[in-house]
């Protein structure tokens, strides 16, 4: 039994490692890899932070050999992905901590961690300790925006535990309350004003009404998710 929920382990591993490598080029700019931190979260809460490390680690090593990709591939991954992972399990199974770690550890150490890197390895010029941090923060929103989302289905189809009975050592009930369910309705906003303003900025579309189209996905989520926020909260103390 443990023979084969190792070789499991081993195997979804690779298949994370595939598909990270695969769909990192979605969206990403210099600075801000959306789809490499949906890969950290996911692989976080399936199988744990060790895990969810070697598995950033592995993309980032790929990427830089056969994409060109500097070392932030690496200082933009594992940090965010080690702490996605001890964050989900300190908060005993919310998926939101789970995306929070991914923000602070690569919003913060790992873009701060990004300055000596490129600067001094790389030699790249007109970088401050602070230079990361806003594209780093952007593309973690992003991608853990798009984790929260699939995460909450998976827990809400009952697909997630069974996943981690599988894989992982560590099981637990979804945990995610109100204030989770909140950001996962907001979070459906910006995956939407990321799926359109992405193509409009491509194939150089103009016309004013895609960015007032893609802002509106944002108002109506935001709003969506204060009314949703306020009547549960409402029906709970009551």
């Amino acid at each position: 039994m443990i023979r084969t929920k190792q070789t499991l382990r081993m195997t979804v591993l690779a298949m994370l490692i595939a598909l990270g490598v695969v769909i990192s080029p979605f969206l990403r700019v210099e600075g801000m890899c959306p789809m490499a931190h949906f890969i950290n979260i996911v692989c976080s809460v399936l199988m744990g932070p060790w895990y969810s490390l070697l598995c950033a680690t592995l993309i980032g090593i790929i990427r830089m050999l056969t994409m060109g990709i500097p070392p932030i591939a690496l200082t933009g991954a594992v940090f965010g992905a080690f702490l996605s992972g001890v964050f989900y399990r300190l908060s005993k199974g919310n998926i939101l901590f789970a995306v929070v770690g991914e923000v602070f550890g690569t919003g913060i150490i790992g873009a701060i961690a990004s300055y000596p890197v490129m600067s001094i390895l790389w030699g790249k010029e007109g970088l401050s300790w602070m230079f990361y941090v806003p594209s780093f923060i952007c593309g973690t929103l992003i991608g853990g925006s798009i984790a929260l989302v699939f995460l909450k289905k998976l827990a809400a189809n009952g697909m997630l535990k069974r996943f981690q009975v599988m894989l992982s050592d560590s099981v637990y009930e979804d945990k995610t309350g109100i204030i989770s369910n909140t950001a996962c309705i907001a979070a459906v906003g910006a995956i939407l004003y990321v799926v359109i303003e992405i193509p409009t900025g491509i194939f150089s579309l103009t016309s004013p009404l895609w960015h007032i189209v893609s802002k509106g996905c944002i108002a109506v989520s935001v709003t969506a998710a204060i009314i949703y926020f306020a009547v549960n909260k409402f029906k709970k103390e009551k």
